[in-house]
């Protein structure tokens, strides 16, 4: 992929600041942490809250709803206790077996990481390729995960934590022992949303039989996504 140029990104900015404008004119208020998008499945609703810390990723998300981007592009990666991921225009109408994954809208965008806003369960974040190809860490234009995750015991997030060489700080600690999430994600990939109802759907999802390249074996697709009040 390549890094979206200035003046396209100068584009889906305003798009989103324009879609923005017009939900809070409709009675959101003036935070834009009030952004409220519903993600209708073939396997029911999922409403999100987009965050006003990554206003890149908020605004090119908002941009490609309004664009119909997501309609009808699969759940194409599900992997129960870790994440269910979606995104790639490759997918839709994909035979069985085929692979995907490495669909886009043809862009990146900057990393937005976060510090303080964490891979628990229900986040709303953007895929990418990994550190080696990818060592600035920029996100994936269009595609996206949910984290569905688990909740971990004091002495199995210890462990993890060592495997991995984490340092976790007490807010994630309490975090991944209560809520549950990903930690190994955190600081690594962008989180620009979070899951405020339909983690039962994501549920569902995570819990699909799937392939050995983790696709669903049977299709699970977003019909269509719009901001709502």
């Amino acid at each position: 992929m390549k890094t979206r140029n200035s003046k396209s990104l100068s584009i889906a900015l305003l798009a989103g600041l324009l879609i923005f404008t017009a939900c809070t004119s409709s009675g959101n208020g003036s935070n834009n942490q009030n952004i409220l998008v519903k993600m209708e499945t073939t396997m029911g609703d999922i409403t999100v809250k987009l965050y006003d810390e990554t206003p890149e990723h908020r605004n090119n998300f908002l941009s490609l709803i309004e664009d119909g981007f997501y309609e009808d592009v699969l759940f194409h990666r599900v992997i129960n206790q870790f994440m269910i991921q979606a995104g790639d225009p490759m997918s839709r109408d994909a035979v069985p077996g085929e692979p995907l994954g490495s669909g886009g809208p043809g862009y990146t965008i900057p990393a937005e990481i976060v510090s303080g806003i964490y891979h628990r369960r229900g986040a709303l974040a953007a895929a990418r390729q990994g550190d080696q190809m990818n060592p600035e860490r920029e996100s994936s234009g269009s595609q996206f995960y949910i984290v569905h995750g688990r909740v971990f015991t004091e002495e199995g997030l210890r462990q993890m934590a060592e495997e991995r060489d984490l340092d976790l700080n007490e807010e994630q600690k309490e975090l991944y022992t209560t809520i549950g999430g990903t930690p190994h994600l955190d600081n690594a990939y962008t989180v620009f949303g979070q899951v405020l109802e339909g983690m039962e759907v994501v549920e569902r999802i995570a819990a699909m039989e799937t392939d050995d390249r983790d696709r669903p074996l049977e299709d699970v697709s977003i019909v269509r996504m719009e901001v709502i009040d």
